[in-house]
């Protein structure tokens, strides 16, 4: 067929070379128009097609794909394709330019690929954020390594087939440049490997309280990339972190409070060891007037009065056998009271105990965990636990160390006055 256009051509009295030519340019001219008829029909008619489908069904992926123009890239395929496959028969009078036009549509098709690519991950990058997976993986660093190895091969065949050589032979002198490339991109290197770490390990997730004092973060993650961590501190400041940071120096990662549904609550209370005594008859009548403690009085008495008989004690001399003491009475009260507090997670450890004693007073430690992990919720349980112990003192004889004040001093004076002027 193509030898009978060559001679109708020449019938018109044009010289073999000029009808090669001529010939040529009307195949160039016929590839190009159907190139265009196929685009136009598949921007026209099945591109709408498969967008107005996208936007009748459920699911949400095809309209991201639609969104991110994933069928309009997609769509763009087909002219390098058909281009592709024309050079050949098109250009057969002149096969040195074949290469070269297959080269650059070659060329195209890969940008196109790589385009396609990018926006296909950017569209499962946004899916997958709405769904519960999103919490427990670093999607975002898993789809940046996906990119960065796509624009890598991409890059490399775009120009290897600029300068006429093959792929392979770009990949496997990559070697040689290791050191250089590993000295100039030391940081980004380092990231990459972090990122990578941080995301295999599920060292961090997105929502993550984390605490990092050297770069002022405080507060819950909101970003993990392949070389950065951002985190929201609690005044709505961002800190970025750098990935290789979080591996080579570490952090506090408060997931496994979140994880366990307890926070931890850990109070002392400083009492004045000269208010410690023996519980008397009188004080013990008014304690057992205390709901929560009646039960342990009376199994602890019984108890200390079956041991007393039993070893005969003289209990005229309060020092001999055992006796119940306010401070120890104190005790059993707070382990009462917040073992029926509805905020104290009874699951998880529970200490109501003495530390070491100073010239500060003796410490009486609470240590329990809460079953609200909330921050201002959190707050709010210590808060009124404390209001209440420092309340109930005084019922035990107890007092509170703590330092003279300026009205402990003015008081002190005022006496002193007083006595003074009695004199």
């Amino acid at each position: 067929m193509i030898q009978f256009f060559l001679e109708y051509i020449e019938s018109f009295g044009i010289g073999p070379v000029q009808s090669r030519i001529v010939l040529t340019g009307l195949m160039i001219v016929v590839a190009g128009i159907l190139v265009v008829i196929a685009e136009v029909m598949t921007r026209n008619f099945l591109l709408r097609a498969v967008s107005a489908f996208a936007r009748k069904t459920r699911t949400t992926l095809d309209d991201l794909l639609l969104q991110h123009s994933v069928f309009r890239w997609l769509a763009h395929l087909i002219p390098p394709v058909l281009l592709y496959n024309f050079a050949v028969p098109v250009l057969q009078f002149y096969p040195d330019s074949i290469g070269l036009v297959q080269s650059l549509v070659t060329i195209y098709l890969t940008v196109i690929v790589i385009v396609l690519s990018l926006s296909a991950l950017d569209a499962l990058q946004s899916y997958f954020s709405t769904h519960p997976i999103a919490g427990k993986m670093p999607l975002k660093s898993f789809i940046q390594v996906l990119k960065t190895v796509i624009f890598t091969i991409g890059s490399v065949i775009v120009v290897a087939k600029l300068l006429g050589k093959s792929p392979i032979v770009f990949f496997s002198g990559i070697g040689a440049f290791t050191a250089v490339i590993i000295l100039i991109f030391k940081d980004s290197i380092l990231g990459f490997v972090a990122g990578i770490q941080l995301s295999t390990n599920n060292l961090v997730r997105v929502g993550d309280w984390i605490e990092m004092p050297k770069y002022g973060a405080d507060g819950d993650v909101v970003d993990i990339s392949l070389v950065t961590v951002s985190v929201q501190n609690w005044d709505k400041t961002i800190s970025t972190i750098p990935a290789y940071a979080l591996i080579s120096e570490g952090f506090k990662n408060w997931r496994g409070m979140s994880d366990a549904g307890g926070r931890r609550i850990t109070r002392s209370i400083n009492i004045d060891m000269q208010s410690v005594r023996f519980c008397d008859e009188e004080m013990l009548g008014e304690l057992e007037r205390i709901q929560l403690l009646k039960p342990y009085l009376e199994s602890r008495q019984s108890e200390i009065d079956e041991y007393n008989a039993t070893h005969d004690v003289d209990t005229a001399m309060p020092v001999n056998g055992r006796r119940l003491t306010n401070l120890g009475t104190f005790r059993a009260y707070l382990v009462a009271y917040l073992r029926n507090h509805p905020k104290i997670n009874p699951e998880m450890t529970f200490l109501i105990r003495h530390l070491q004693p100073t010239e500060h007073g003796i410490p009486v430690q609470i240590y329990v965990f809460s079953n609200d992990i909330v921050w201002a919720n959190y707050e709010a349980i210590q808060a009124d636990i404390m209001d209440h112990v420092l309340s109930i003192l005084p019922y035990f004889g107890l007092r509170v160390f703590q330092d003279p004040s300026g009205g402990d001093i003015a008081a002190v004076g005022a006496l002193l006055a007083q006595a003074k002027e009695a004199s």
